[in-house]
Order: C-alpha cells, then structure tokens, then sequence
C-alpha cells in the first residue's frame, strides 16, 4: 500500500488573496484542510517541503499527515492550484480523512512481462489505453500501482481491468463495461490490428469523456 508522508504545516489566522499573497512572499505555501464534517482549518506550508513530494507526482493520490501546533490530521491532497507561468504550486486543498474513509483515487498502471509476450517477440506493438486507473477504496488501502500481466498476450489480445488482481477492497470506479488496459497490435493494415486499435481508440475516447 501507498506510504504515508509527514508534513509540517503553520496555522493561518487569516484568509483571502491578500494574506495568500503575504504567504507567498514569506515562502511559503498557502493550504486549507476540509472535510470530515468539521470547519476548514487555513495553514501554510513552507514552499520547499510541498515542492520536494509535488515534483515526485502522485501528490494527490499519497497519504499525508499534516502537524499543526503538535496535532497530526490524516489527509490527501484533492486539489492543487499551478502559478500559470511558472507551473508551481501555490495552493492546496487536503481533504480531511476520518476513521475508514473511502475514495476515489487514480493508481498507475504497470505492464510486466513485455520481455516474454508471444505477441511483441513476433513484431507486434504493445497499445497502452489506460496509464492510471481510477479506483475506489479505504484511504489506508492505496496501492502504489496495478500491475498487468502481457507475458500471455500475443498480436490481436487485449487486456481488460477483469484480468487484472485488484487488492481485496479496491474496486475501479467505471462498473459498466469491462474496460481495455491494453492491447497487442500487428503490422499496419492488419485485420486483427485495425479491430484492436478500434477498441483501443474507442476506449480513449471514452476515458477522456469521463
């Protein structure tokens, strides 16, 4: 399951743009923590402690445990504000996580067995759709990744998210189809390629609609 980071964060007594700005200029970063029936909590987090687990990626799917004045909260970042020119952050929202709180979360998807796969060993072309996967589960139940297995796959196979072991409590978000993780193509013009990349497109399109 995912880690848990620890970070230390100040308590705002005072909200808006103005004080936002006065944040920034003293370096650093200004938060709020929502969530859980209880009132927003305002504070700022020093800009190199954010920057330093933002620019790993997957912020905001990673557990973090916020210190202010000796009290730790449990949350997960939900939305997180980009200055437009030199895309850095300059707000977060952590959303507050009680006792077995479920989410949504996004988890990567990781293809092994792409040194083996009947289907790439004769000249075929692995066809990623889907490079995350939207799930839901207890917060304290975040896989780092879904692996997906293509060692079998050979040129004309897709893989489908009914194919993969999801861990016990994990469930994807889309329930209506068995959607495509992936795909093994063939040389261009072949029949079996043209009808997997057709699944495949479809998918996309379908992905990018949600």
């Amino acid at each position: 399951m995912a880690d848990i980071i620890k970070i230390k964060a100040l308590r705002r007594e005072k909200g808006g743009k103005g004080a936002a700005r006065r944040e920034r200029r003293a370096g650093r970063v200004p938060a709020v923590i929502y969530g859980d029936n209880q009132p927003p909590q305002l504070i700022s987090i020093e800009f190199p402690e954010i920057y330093r687990h933002f620019i790993k990626g997957r912020f905001e799917s990673t557990l973090v445990e916020l210190e202010v004045d000796g009290d730790s909260t449990r949350t997960i970042p939900r939305d997180i504000q980009l200055d437009p020119v030199k895309d850095l952050p300059i707000h977060v929202d952590f959303l507050r996580l009680g006792k077995g709180a479920r989410i949504t979360v996004e988890v990567p998807v990781e293809f092994v067995g792409e040194d083996v796969s009947p289907g790439l060993k004769r000249g075929g072309a692995l066809n990623v759709v889907r490079h995350v996967v939207e799930v839901y589960c207890r917060a304290s139940q975040i896989p780092e990744k879904i692996v997906a297995d293509i060692s079998n796959m050979e040129i004309g196979d897709s893989l489908h998210i009914s194919e993969v072991d999801l861990p016990e409590g994990v469930e994807p978000t889309i329930t209506d189809r068995d959607f495509t993780l992936a795909s093994i193509t063939g040389a261009a013009g072949g029949e079996a390629a043209e009808t997997e990349e057709g699944e495949a497109e479809e998918e996309a399109a379908e992905g990018g609609e949600e």
